[in-house]
């Protein structure tokens, strides 16, 4: 397979045509109707999933808000001007590069294509959850019926006076006791499907909720769980932190090692954060050199500790670049970290910590700030 595979182009016809339902696909040529094959939906949804991840690993890309919205986009047909964007650069062979396609999308319109991407995951697991459930039902229903005219089968075969009426009445009745396993068969296979299906999409949603370079959750996923996790802490009147850790001249390194050792360095510190993650802990990539972490059941002053700990660590090693052996020298991480419940809503919550880490990057870096009363109405701030 190469990034040009013609197999990946957008099929004609729109979206019934990449759903399969173009000519051809009955003997007279017509098109089938969803109504007309409803045991084809749930597979032809799953083929959405799986042709947008195909058009990724095709053109290698990486698995991120852009990308996502791009492929189903464009195999879906939704964008009109990316779809012929696209269609233009596959065809003078020139390859499908993430920083391009963030321009074609252009911000608004990438979170506006992956809220329809999630919103369509959502539908087709709602779907499957319903036709399992009718599937179980159906496959039981059966089982009852096949093993009550198993019985009467067997009590006509033992009537030997009642003549040729008994005998057809048997006939008849093991013709239906063939039929009855053949259902109780199909509804097995259904139910396998729709297992198979629900741990598909559940793959589906962990590649699209999940940072493909350091294997955290990514900003997506993070926002999720804040949300969850606000609710739950606000209803059980627990204490909840959230911090901003940035790698501190992350720029400098990219600029003098190349991004290959950039990306490693990304790597080290996320595993060094991973450590905090347990039941009460989340952390995530927010996006670039920016990590965030949420903390449960823990005050900022625990916190702060732990992430203390964490940078002292982190400070004391001296790192080589094992692909020329020149030294990466002291790398360093600044964090913010607010209390959630001292701000009035989650995303001044977030603000607050933010404007922390703004704080400890203008103090020297390599080091934690903890947000104060302003930082919660302080506008977003930018640290370099």
């Amino acid at each position: 397979m190469t990034a040009h595979d013609p197999s990946l182009h957008r099929k004609p016809g729109g979206l019934l045509g990449w759903l399969g339902f173009g000519k051809g696909d009955r003997a007279d040529g017509s098109a089938p109707t969803a109504e007309a094959r409803p045991e084809l939906r749930g597979s032809l949804r799953l083929q959405q999933l799986e042709d947008v991840a195909r058009f990724l690993a095709a053109h290698q890309l990486e698995v991120n808000a852009a990308s996502l919205a791009a492929g189903w986009s464009y195999l879906a047909g939704a964008n009109r001007d990316l779809v012929r964007a696209i269609d233009r650069r596959i065809r003078a062979r020139e390859p499908l590069t993430q920083a391009w396609l963030e321009e074609q999308l252009g911000t608004r319109d990438s979170d506006q294509d992956l809220a329809t991407l999630a919103d369509l995951m959502r539908r087709l697991e709602a779907s499957i959850d319903e036709f399992g459930k009718t599937s179980h039902d159906a496959h039981r229903a059966t089982s009852d019926y096949h093993t009550a005219l198993e019985g009467h089968v067997g009590e006509l075969e033992q009537v030997t006076r009642a003549g040729e009426v008994i005998s057809d009445l048997a006939n008849i009745a093991k013709v239906m006791l063939k039929r009855t396993r053949e259902i109780e068969k199909q509804m097995l296979r259904s139910e396998a499907q729709t297992r198979a299906l629900r741990r598909r999409l559940d793959e589906a949603r962990r590649s699209a909720e999940e940072d493909h370079l350091t294997g955290l959750p990514n900003r997506r996923a993070f926002e999720a769980r804040f949300a969850e996790e606000y609710r739950d802490a606000r209803a059980a009147a627990d204490q909840l932190c959230v911090a901003f850790c940035d790698i501190d001249h992350f720029k400098r390194i990219n600029d003098e090692h190349g991004h290959d050792a950039g990306d490693r360095v990304l790597k080290l510190v996320a595993d060094c954060l991973a450590r905090l993650s347990d039941d009460k802990c989340h952390v995530a990539r927010h996006g670039g050199e920016e990590f965030v972490v949420l903390l449960r059941g823990t005050s900022v002053e625990e916190a702060s500790v732990r992430l203390e700990a964490l940078r002292a660590g982190l400070a004391e090693r001296r790192l080589v670049n094992r692909a020329n052996d020149r030294p990466f020298g002291q790398v360093t991480f600044s964090a913010g970290i607010a209390d959630v419940f001292t701000c009035s809503d989650p995303r001044s919550a977030l603000r607050a910590a933010d404007a922390a880490l703004y704080r400890a990057k203008q103090d020297g870096r390599n080091r934690i700030a903890l947000a104060n009363a302003e930082d919660c109405e302080t506008k977003q701030a930018t640290a370099a």
